[in-house]
């Protein structure tokens, strides 16, 4: 018995009816017979031919295929040349592109924070929901510094950025993946939840740094660490592969890592 686009689909967690979703079929049919599946942060070009390589011709992707977050019709990109040409690939290949992201976001919990708390094997710690951020309090304080390196081991980056007093003692940890980093998300984890130290995906730069900043210029010992929008929803994202390998056990399932595309020169 063939299992369809549309029969992987139904069985992604889901969090009911929503008013307004970007998730939906970017490219493809539902009725594709699937032979494999790919699953990452951003269908990338170069992740999407390495999808076809391993034989995949569904491609779910947490963020947009074509360089902006509403892709209604062509994208940001859709008179570029670049676009035309991932297009033309897309097609020739017979890849089915999903995009999900609302879901996993609006699931009870966030399946895509949840994914970060187990990759820095925080799960096992006491921790809670805050509504679109989790709260973590480890067993004892470390400094700030520590906890960087701990999440730049864990996750396998090359740098992470940092603001704040990152001496300082730090045991509730605030989490806020993608792009949660802004101050109103930030700050009233700072000033009602206590959080000592705050990861976040990414964020203006004028809000939550300059309160760190301010906080840290008055004695506040907060620290704020930015690991990038990439590093932060990953690890939901393999979780989520995790999950369909286990619902679809025909069916080859391949994580595909898409690291963030800037560098630190």
């Amino acid at each position: 018995m063939n299992i369809t686009v549309q029969d992987v689909i139904d069985q992604l967690p889901a969090a009911g009816r929503l008013e307004s979703t970007v998730d939906r079929l970017a490219t493809g049919t539902g009725q594709a017979a699937v032979r494999g599946i790919a699953v990452s942060f951003i269908a990338s070009y170069e992740a999407i031919r390495e999808a076809a390589s391993l034989g995949a011709n569904l491609f779910i992707s947490h963020e947009g295929v074509f360089y902006r977050h509403q892709e209604g019709g062509k994208g940001a990109g859709g008179h570029s040349r670049v676009q035309q040409v991932k297009e033309r690939f897309i097609e020739s290949a017979g890849m089915t592109i999903y995009r999900y992201h609302d879901h996993p976001h609006m699931a009870s919990p966030d399946l895509i924070t949840r994914g970060l708390l187990r990759a820095l094997d925080w799960e096992r710690h006491e921790h809670k929901y805050v509504g679109a951020a989790a709260v973590v309090t480890l067993p004892e304080a470390r400094r700030g510094c520590d906890i960087a390196f701990h999440v730049k081991s864990r996750l396998h980056l090359p740098y992470l950025r940092a603001a704040g007093s990152l001496e300082s003692a730090c045991q509730t940890i605030g989490i806020a993946v993608g792009y949660r980093g802004g101050g109103e998300i930030a700050i009233p984890l700072y000033e009602k939840e206590h959080v000592d130290l705050l990861l976040a995906g990414e964020g203006p730069e004028w809000e939550t740094p300059e309160y760190v900043r301010d906080a840290a210029a008055q004695g506040c010992g907060r620290s704020f660490l930015l690991l990038g929008h990439a590093a932060s929803e990953a690890p939901g994202m393999k979780l989520l592969s995790e999950m369909i390998e286990e619902r679809f056990p025909g069916i080859p399932v391949h994580f595909i890592n898409t690291p963030t595309p800037l560098q630190i020169m």
